[in-house]
């Protein structure tokens, strides 16, 4: 039977002060270090795993940032398109239905224009194209199979600002048109792929029943009327002359943004002082519910994709970590052979996972700074990423790796010296 012995100048009280004072000799820089040491160990291991992380972390910042950079090009598109463009058309009786409430005036442009916020105003109307033959050869021939032919649409020089419109080559209809009743003639896109027309310096005649019309430009692109794009366009007056025109249709006005209000207000007084009832008036509102709504929802489908990447990190640390523990047995018999104690076994693991986590997080955070910047830049948007988010997603990967590392670190402090040595042999 053996017996311990203790120093004869040392009381039991100062032995166990100085057991304590050798446990607490493990120190936070210590652990640190030491956690250092075991990770540069092993640095394919910590590179893959801090990718990990990177692409965890990434994927949750990208996705908050890039969706906050699409819901701001949102919210400009909403503002450019629905929110400064409005349109008044003549309403129909209810009771008889083709009877119009009330008139358009042919100069319905011109009163719009003047009205506090509206930056132009365009008159469209769509002419029946049923008993008209359009071609482009001055020859028509009868006897030719019948094919797609474009519609006819009166406009109004305003009409290219009102519509947002935008020419691929020559000019729009002008007032010296409008004033002379000029014959000519702006084809949509459509319409000139079907007549065979793709430039205007020679001067290409498009044919209406015979009389010739000549083309002046090519409309390529409009956010409103998508009626003008497959349309042969003439104007307004000259329509009234040479096709029977008896009365305009769509007006179509650019407003200033959140001038909708008002101008709903007023257009219909503009247009007829004596009765301005029996119009259909469609002016854009301020920002609705809708639009916060569809924000709100693009934020949270991106968040959820997020959320699904770094949960994948998590679970991939854990199980680096776990592996990590089976094959460092020896390493920790060795520890808790010369002292180590189950809490500082546990927690220099949990300070390996976090350490990798930050790494990663840090990494994955600058890593999106320029992803979104990029993909700004090259679509031409305002890159839009609150900076505190970079902040939380660095200090977010170092948690995630101290919490996928807890069940690695509890398994590694619970294995017996003994038994850890022998294993890890």
């Amino acid at each position: 039977m053996t017996r311990k012995c203790r120093p004869k100048n040392m009381s039991p009280r100062l032995q166990i002060n100085a057991t304590v004072s050798r446990a607490n000799r493990f120190r936070l820089y210590d652990m640190v270090g030491e956690a250092i040491i075991g990770l540069s160990g092993r640095p394919g291991r910590l590179t893959l795993t801090a990718l990990v992380v990177v692409l965890g972390i990434g994927s949750l910042v990208a996705t908050i940032g890039l969706a906050q950079t699409g819901t701001h090009r949102l919210q400009t598109r909403f503002d450019e398109v629905a929110a400064t463009h409005g349109v008044v058309r003549v309403g129909e009786d209810p009771m008889n239905p083709g009877r119009p409430l009330n008139e358009m005036p042919w100069d319905a442009d011109e009163r719009a224009a003047r009205l506090n916020g509206v930056l132009a105003a365009g008159i469209v109307t769509e002419i029946d194209n049923t008993n008209l033959h359009i071609h482009a050869s001055p020859v028509f021939d009868p006897t030719a199979p019948p094919s797609r032919k474009p519609g006819v649409v009166a406009a109004t020089p305003g009409g290219l600002n009102a519509v947002s419109g935008t020419l691929t080559v020559g000019t729009w209809i002008d007032l010296f048109h409008e004033q002379r009743a000029e014959r000519v003639a702006v084809l949509g896109v459509k319409a000139a792929q079907l007549l065979g027309i793709t430039r205007v310096d020679n001067q290409p005649a498009v044919f209406i029943n015979d009389v010739p019309y000549t083309v002046i430009g090519i409309l390529g692109y409009t956010e409103r009327a998508g009626i003008l794009l497959e349309a042969v366009i003439v104007p307004q007056s000259t329509a009234r002359t040479t096709l029977s025109l008896d009365r305009p249709l769509d007006l179509y006005v650019h407003l200033e943004l959140g001038a909708g209000p008002l101008v709903n207000e007023q257009i219909g007084l503009a247009l007829n002082p004596n009765d301005p009832t029996g119009y259909d008036i469609a002016m854009p509102l301020p920002p609705s519910q809708l639009r916060e709504q569809l924000t709100a929802d693009i934020n949270s489908l991106f968040l959820t994709l997020g959320l699904v990447a770094l949960l994948l990190g998590g679970v991939t640390i854990a199980v680096v970590s776990s592996l990590s523990v089976i094959e460092r047995r020896g390493e920790i018999g060795l520890r808790r052979a010369i002292g180590a104690t189950r809490g500082q076994v546990a927690a220099q693991f949990v300070t390996e996972t976090s350490l990798v986590g930050l790494l990663g997080g840090l990494a994955g955070a600058a890593a999106v700074v320029l992803t979104v910047v990029s993909v700004a830049a090259a679509n031409d948007w305002t890159p839009v990423l609150d900076l505190r988010v970079v902040g939380v997603a660095t200090v977010a990967g170092s948690l995630l790796g101290a919490i996928s590392g807890l069940i690695p670190a509890i398994r590694a402090a619970r294995l017996e010296p003994a038994t850890a040595l022998q294993q890890g042999t």
